[in-house]
């Protein structure tokens, strides 16, 4: 990485060197009323029917985050899980899960290919490349594809800037944490450019064996060839490694000695993805794109989550695992808008190639559990050593050859001056050829679906409007899941290898009506939604007593709940915003279990696991007339109580949580510093348990009281 600064120093020295260009090529995409994920076009909000937020450069900015979920914390209905070292899963109207219910965009592609879902897609995001961020709630999948379920998160990256800019600084917290961020750019003729690089490292962190470091370098290139023709390219590069310091038992959490069980558990990542774009605007109501595009990500693990330890069966021993999942993407999006003035019409099509080719693999190492003193059966792990690996003893090998084809339309229109209508419809393909090498078969699995969305917005009044949508959503089961061996299969067990060829694709059907105002001119803004979605062939993970998963598809569940937002600034001194939502998650058909000695069976009714009912984020902003360029603000968040099992046995209670943030502009220097967890709150960001009688919890433990501190210099040769 130091390579990498060291040119960016240079292209900056460059771009400062260079005389002022010309006139202004690009628009601002600022104005916090244009969006452009709901419908893939710069649209207004009030011809938008769906719940969508979004946030600023300038909010994103003075957050001064550490990770990304401190970001998109901020958006009401929303909950980014933090797993640790950047690693994460995700809550957007369905309970925190690492399933494939998410659609993760960087400038409106995702990051992964259907079939090919990772909660933790989003630690390859560099921060420092951020213009805004958008999320979409709910299914809208007849734009977007399957996984568009609960939501979708577009982050979209910085564009060249007219004038030559340049920023470079230092951020580290007191637990060994520490980036080093660089980006510069500027528009020359017909060319733009705009480059950013990361380098984070954690060393001796709070928690044991919770070291990484990460380093991503994003550039981006615009060549204006006409005034209605651009040719863009983008690329970027990633690398990560992660020791997993897993999760702590009750008492280690309560007690607050966070001191990992393992020492050899680690995830890294090597990522890479290229696109090159031809933009083409025919005239004023008409305008194409086509994108080519390359992904190539190689992922290897010795997970925490892969221990299998049971407290009463062979206690002293434990099995773990090392795995690999590589894959390429070759793909390409072509798309079509058309406007006219017959009742304001808009019609967005196009259509989508992806050929993915993957392989994985997955094998057993041995391990052994030291105990802490207790009752035989009823102890807990201090730490796991290594045994053996046995790279012949599989637990998944298979390569497969995916090809996801899509087509795509919606068409709006105006039948009534205030009303605006839309409909839309998608249709996917996912063919996956494949070879198993652990049951030695080899054939193809396709799971196709239309889906369809139809939606409008009235907009009485010019301060208030409000929308209703019906829209589907469809996921397919990742991969992973399919190829995975059932628990008591393959392996040592003596068992022929089994696996999961029959789990069906998640559909959902999503009802949902919302609405916004705008008083004060413009300094008083709320906006809801609320929301029913029903789900069929939801895959759940159930976890075992010995902390394997297994894989289960409910045959009916349920997601309502209301999300909120508001935001008040009564002068330039103050601004104000709340939001939150209430949501309840539920087994409506779900039968877990047919040994009549288990205390559970059948869980409809119940409510699904690590779903809190409420969960919010909040904060109060204060720029004072006394200090210009000063800015200081408290956020407060909450997560309501939860279920940790699917028995609903036993909750935990939740947590609220209070952030501190200051910062100072003098001159070209800006100088912060954020105190997260100002109340030194003990508190857990997921706990969970399995099924059974006496099973214990395990806690992915949050981070003590964190200082946070950082200089940044920003220049710009902007008049």
């Amino acid at each position: 990485m130091k390579k990498i600064y060291f040119v960016l120093l240079i292209i900056g020295q460059c771009v400062l060197a260079q005389n002022k260009t010309v006139q202004d090529t690009t628009k601002s995409q600022e104005l916090e009323n244009i969006f452009v994920t709901a419908n893939r076009t710069a649209t207004l909000r009030k011809e938008t029917p769906v719940a969508i937020s979004k946030l600023t450069a300038k909010t994103i900015n003075e957050a001064k985050a550490t990770a990304v979920y401190e970001i998109v914390n901020k958006i009401p209905g929303v909950l980014m899980v933090n797993l640790g070292n950047e690693q994460h899963m995700m809550s957007i109207r369905q309970p925190m899960t690492t399933n494939a219910y998410y659609l993760y965009l960087e400038d409106g592609l995702p990051i992964r290919p259907m079939g090919i879902f990772n909660h933790n897609a989003l630690l390859e995001i560099n921060q420092f490349n951020l213009q805004s961020i958008e999320v979409v709630k709910g299914p809208v999948s007849s734009l977007y594809g399957p996984e568009a379920v609960g939501g979708t998160i577009n982050l979209i990256s910085l564009k060249p800037p007219v004038d030559p800019e340049f920023k470079f600084g230092v951020q580290a917290d007191n637990y060994g944490y520490r980036r080093f961020q660089a980006a510069g750019g500027a528009t020359i003729g017909k060319v733009g450019f705009h480059i950013a690089g990361i380098s984070s490292l954690q060393e001796n962190g709070w928690m044991t064996h919770s070291d990484y470091n990460k380093d991503n370098l994003n550039a981006r290139i615009e060549y204006n060839i006409s005034s209605s023709t651009r040719l863009i390219s983008s690329t970027m590069y990633g690398k990560y490694y992660s020791d997993m310091s897993g999760t702590v038992n009750e008492e280690a959490f309560n007690n607050r000695t966070y001191k990992s069980s393992s020492d050899f558990t680690y995830r890294k990542t090597d990522a890479l993805r290229t696109r090159l774009t031809l933009e083409h605007d025919w005239n004023d109501k008409s305008s194409s794109y086509i994108t080519a595009y390359l992904r190539d990500n190689k992922l290897g693990q010795n997970p925490s989550y892969g221990i299998k330890w049971s407290p009463t069966s062979n206690p002293t021993t434990a099995k773990g695992e090392v795995n690999s999942n590589n894959f390429k993407s070759y793909g390409a999006i072509g798309q079509h808008t058309q406007k006219f003035d017959f009742l304001n019409t808009k019609i967005v099509a196009g259509a989508l190639y992806d050929y993915s080719p993957v392989t994985y693999w997955s094998y057993v190492i041995d391990l052994k559990a030291n105990l802490n003193p207790g009752e035989a059966g009823k102890q807990t792990v201090d730490s796991y050593e290594i045994i053996a690996e046995h790279p012949d003893t599989k637990l998944a090998d298979y390569s497969a050859d995916i090809f996801n084809t899509a087509a795509y339309a919606q068409i709006s229109f105006n039948p009534f001056e205030k009303l605006v209508l839309t409909v839309g419809g998608r249709y996917d393909n996912m063919k996956v050829d494949y070879d198993n090498a652990l049951d030695l078969s080899s054939g193809s699995k396709v799971y196709d679906k239309t889906t369809f969305k139809v939606g409008a917005n009235y907009n009485p009044v010019e301060f208030a409007g409000f929308y209703g949508n019906y829209s589907q959503g469809f996921a397919p089961p990742g991969i992973t899941s399919i190829f995975r061996t059932k628990p008591g299969t393959g392996g040592t067990t003596g068992i022929p290898a089994d696996f999961y060829y029959n789990l069906e694709p998640a559909t959902f059907n999503n009802y949902e009506v919302g609405g916004w105002f705008s008083f004060l001119e413009n300094k008083l803004n709320f906006d809801y939604a609320f929301y029913y979605m029903e789900g069929k062939n939801e895959l759940l993970n159930i976890k075992l007593a010995d902390n394997s998963t297994d894989y289960r598809s409910a045959g009916e569940t349920r997601h309502k709940g209301i999300e909120f937002g508001a935001s008040y600034r009564p002068s330039k001194q103050f601004n104000f915003r709340l939001g939150g939502t209430y949501a309840q998650h539920t087994y409506i058909d779900f039968k877990l279990s047919d040994k009549p000695t288990d205390p559970v069976q059948n869980l409809n009714g119940k409510e699904m696991p690590a779903a809190p009912k409420w969960s919010g984020n909040s904060e109060i902003t204060y720029y004072p007339n006394w200090l210009p360029n000063l800015r200081t603000s408290i956020e407060w968040q909450l997560v309501g109580s939860y279920y940790q099992d699917q028995i609903n046995t036993i909750k935990y209670d939740g947590y609220n949580l209070f952030n501190a943030r200051v910062g100072y502009q003098w001159r070209k220097i800006e100088i912060y510093g954020n105190v997260m967890n100002l109340t030194d709150k003990l508190y857990a960001y997921n706990v969970s348990r399995a099924n059974t009688a006496g099973a214990q919890p395990t806690y992915t433990a949050a981070a003590p009281r964190t200082f946070v501190f950082g200089i940044q210099y920003n220049f710009s040769l902007k008049k």
